[in-house]
């Protein structure tokens, strides 16, 4: 059984959260500020309470599959124990409320390089799902009103932080059209060409979700992190936060990484192949070197809601407050929609067809 560390005020000894807004931990019950360099002496070595030992007679022990995912806890304040998955690092405790963190789920090699802290707090989510439902047509009118808010949450969200750099060579094959009229003939003309456009690009911090927990294109929505405000880990800054140890290694997540790097350059090389009419890759190698990987905690607002039956789940970027989810579409509305686009589409082809004509 592990044991939780708990964050406690020098002055009052209530339980210490990391507060969003000051960027120190503050007391909730004197409300007195600390840096978090001055609690981590102060909590090196946590008192705990008196122990009573006690014959254990009951039920039946967890079978070998069942304590494979499971980890058990002692919450330092009340001394009660806390049941969680593997990959919980930071939580609240159930009995007294008090944050804790498992400071063993971030021992030797799974303890993260660095931490970006929340900049927003649960207020400033609410606002920005608000936010987020605005200017949506096809959104069902009634959702805003109706939709219930179950859960939100602060989770500290695994990510690996690749470095590598990217020589390229890419070939296209490029054209030019010229149109051109006389009195008797339109013309047209197509010339070919052989672009070659090679080089290297170096890549810093590409983000990859490392829990399996959170879906990857909901936290590529959300990006961009600012790294530049990313800081030391300190479990201090897990206090008052849900968090979680990576469940997808640095490895398996090498792919991903990979195939963003590519994608990246890919475009990057493409934007610069200008003044042609169309431009199409036809020989691409890129070769990847100098890899490296980090492992960070990044800051996310989880947000879920129920509607007519359905769970919506929605993120938000703790550090930005860029917000993403899927929403439901009226689809009513949606016909609309697509009548009158029908309808706008065929009127211009009507006027074109017109002009032909008038030509």
């Amino acid at each position: 059984m592990a044991v939780l560390q708990d964050f406690k005020c020098p002055n009052c000894h209530g339980s210490i959260n990391f507060d969003s807004d000051t960027q120190h931990m503050k007391c909730p019950y004197c409300d007195t500020e600390f840096e978090v360099e001055e609690l981590i002496g102060y909590n090196e070595d946590p008192k705990s309470g008196d122990a009573m030992q006690w014959e254990n007679q009951a039920g039946q022990e967890w079978t070998q599959d069942e304590q494979t995912g499971l980890r058990s806890y002692v919450c330092n304040a009340c001394a009660g124990e806390i049941i969680a998955d593997a990959t919980t690092g930071a939580t609240a405790c159930p009995y007294c409320g008090s944050p804790v963190v498992m400071t063993e789920q971030f021992a030797g090699a799974l303890k993260p390089d660095l931490v970006i802290p929340f900049k927003l707090d649960k207020k400033a989510a609410k606002e920005a799902l608000k936010k987020h439902y605005s200017g949506k047509r096809l959104l069902p009118k009634v959702f805003k009103d109706e939709n219930h808010l179950d859960e939100i949450k602060g989770v500290y969200v695994p990510f690996w932080l690749f470095e590598a750099d990217a020589d390229a060579y890419i070939r296209y094959k490029a054209t030019r059209v010229r149109h051109w009229s006389d009195s008797d003939y339109n013309y047209t003309e197509t010339q070919y060409y052989s672009v070659i456009r090679a080089g290297d690009l170096g890549f810093n911090w590409v983000p990859v979700d490392g829990s399996s927990k959170m879906a990857d294109d909901m936290m590529e929505s959300i990006e961009p992190f600012d790294i530049s405000q990313a800081v030391d880990f300190n479990t201090a800054y897990l206090a008052g936060y849900l968090a979680n140890k990576y469940d997808v290694s640095a490895q398996q997540s090498q792919e991903r990484a990979n195939s963003r790097v590519r994608n990246t350059t890919e475009d990057a090389f493409a934007s610069t192949v200008v003044g042609y009419t169309t431009a199409v890759p036809v020989n691409t190698n890129i070769q990847l070197r100098n890899g490296k990987a980090k492992y960070a905690l990044y800051p996310v607002w989880l947000l879920n809601t129920t509607w007519n039956g359905q769970k919506y789940t929605f993120a938000m970027n703790g550090q930005t407050g860029k917000m993403a989810g899927n929403l439901p579409m009226d689809k009513g509305a949606y016909k609309k929609w697509l009548f009158g686009l029908t309808g706008l589409i065929g009127a211009v082809c009507f006027g074109l067809s017109y002009l032909i004509w008038m030509l």
